[in-house]
């Protein structure tokens, strides 16, 4: 296969996944499912790597000294110092801006991939599927990969008791995550068919 015709595709598959996106966010109920599976991924991410925590009644803030110099100091791998902390009766939220922007960014992918995972489940004509059951499939990828970000939220749930190593593994896996984020996402949006839609 030369290099043109390999470009040749990626260019195709990019293009139609920018198609597909555009489609499940022009559409009501698509825009609805990006933003509440977004913030819905974003809150849970938070909580899971401890910024985000039930409050003790108190309201008000404290940011540290020096939050430039704060912020930019690791914790651990992809992890950054929290530069404030936020108290609203209900919740405290740690402010770490660096852990916030890739919570944001893996939020992003979820939900764009669920947004178009849901445009060919209501759609299945515009992703070549046959019956509106199997446009579903499409979101195996997206479910799957998103698993690896929230693995210490499913661990809280399931109630298994992770020691430092097993957490360690997980700061791992966001990487991974991502890449399988992007990877679904450009599968997902391969599928839908621009004549259809």
């Amino acid at each position: 296969m030369t290099e043109t015709v390999r470009r040749g595709r990626v260019g195709r598959t990019v293009a139609q996944t920018g198609f597909a996106i555009r489609a499940a966010l022009t559409r009501w109920d698509g825009r609805l499912v990006f933003v509440g599976v977004t913030l819905g991924y974003l809150l849970a991410y938070l909580a899971a790597v401890g910024h985000l925590n039930p409050g003790d009644g108190e309201v008000g803030w404290l940011v540290v000294d020096d939050p430039l110099a704060r912020a930019l100091q690791p914790t651990g791998a992809l992890s950054w110092e929290p530069v404030a902390r936020v108290e609203a009766e209900v919740v405290t939220l740690l402010v770490s801006p660096l852990d916030a922007l890739l919570g944001l960014g893996l939020a992003t992918l979820v939900g764009l991939n669920l947004a178009v995972t849901y445009l060919a489940w209501r759609q299945p004509a515009a992703c070549g599927l046959a019956r509106s059951s199997t446009g579903v499939l499409a979101a195996v990828p997206a479910l799957l990969s998103g698993a690896a970000c929230c693995g210490p939220v499913l661990l809280v749930v399931l109630g298994v008791q992770a020691s430092g190593v097993l957490l360690t593994a997980f700061s791992a896996l966001v990487p991974v995550a991502a890449v399988l984020l992007v990877a679904s996402l450009l599968w997902v949006g391969r599928q839908v068919d621009p004549s259809a839609a």
